[in-house]
């Protein structure tokens, strides 16, 4: 991949804690990893050094001194813990601007902070269900996938956010294998992996242990699977997922695809629960985001942890120097 410049950073919902630890990321990797923040300089802590930019090549120069930010003009305030859809139009455009930027090549990689969709649609009519429908939309992407990364796993789940009972049907043969062929691309051409080794997860217990716990391993997933190590991908499974997160499991494959949200989820949060980064595969750009919501109980307190947007910041510069 290897992108230079600066990451762009967008802000979020600004009031929760995207600004607070916004700028406790800047407090700990500025000298280390360059970024700017896109946003209105009134939503940060009081107190925060400030240093505007008119352009993404000014962050590096003023990174060490100052928290760099491209700014922008909301029409609301910034009362924490409550969301104004007055900011709805700023959020979205800092969204769009950071995209803008990546794809003219003048910042590395987007991460963002987290957004309320409830204020988005309140304000501004937002007819995505998230940031990465959003995001795909902006770079014409029909499928993009999502992955959590640590230094410990990487998972990514074929079905997201529908409830248990839907996953049998929502999962099909195409879903499957267009979210094997997404990941392995990810893996080779953002994590610099020439060969990636993909484990799948079977849907049922004992990944349906022979039909006594059932069928869909039997009836299309082992096919599928078979079919795609023919192809030349270095994919296998369908695994028992109560045995493919141990440590010597982990070992032998660069990601897992998960069937469904919490059989990826639940590993990777207990393994690492802090450092755990969204990355979305499948996009023409890097994106990554800390794998956190908006946390209005304790936005403006002080008491928000930013070691996940630290790590999401860290991953996005490593992927960017990626070959």
């Amino acid at each position: 991949m290897r992108k230079s410049g600066p990451i762009a950073l967008s802000c979020g919902e600004p009031a929760g804690i995207g600004p607070e630890i916004a700028v406790k990321a800047w407090e700990n990797l500025r000298e280390t990893c360059p970024f700017f923040w896109i946003g209105d300089p009134r939503h940060l802590p009081p107190g925060t050094r400030v240093r505007e930019i008119a352009s993404p090549a000014e962050a590096a120069a003023v990174c060490a001194d100052g928290f760099p930010v491209l700014p922008l003009s909301f029409g609301g305030s910034a009362r924490k813990g409550t969301a104004d859809p007055a900011n709805a139009a700023g959020v979205i455009q800092s969204i769009e601007t950071a995209v803008r930027l990546v794809q003219a090549d003048e910042a590395s990689a987007v991460c963002t902070a987290p957004i309320h969709k409830k204020a988005l649609i309140d304000g501004a009519g937002f007819a995505y269900p998230g940031h990465t429908e959003f995001l795909a939309a902006l770079a014409g992407r029909k499928r993009v996938v999502m992955m959590l990364a640590s230094q410990q796993l990487r998972v990514v789940p074929a079905t997201i956010h529908i409830a248990l009972a839907d996953v049998p049907k929502a999962l099909t043969p195409e879903t499957l294998r267009e979210t094997i062929k997404i990941t392995a691309a990810g893996l080779r051409e953002q994590f610099g992996l020439a060969a990636p080794r993909i484990a799948v997860a079977g849907l049922n217990p004992h990944a349906g242990e022979g039909g006594a716990m059932g069928h869909e391993e039997l009836d299309w997933i082992n096919a599928l699977i078979a079919q795609m190590q023919g192809e030349g991908l270095d994919v296998t499974g369908p695994h028992p997922a109560d045995t493919l997160f141990h440590a010597a499991a982990r070992a032998r494959y660069d990601a897992a695809v998960c069937m469904y949200h919490d059989q990826a989820l639940i590993p990777i949060k207990t393994l690492d629960f802090d450092r755990g980064v969204n990355v979305t595969l499948g996009l023409p750009f890097i994106r990554t985001s800390p794998d956190h919501g908006t946390a209005f109980d304790i936005a403006g307190t002080g008491q928000a942890n930013p070691t996940s947007l630290i790590e999401a910041l860290k991953l996005a510069q490593t992927m960017a120097a990626s070959p």
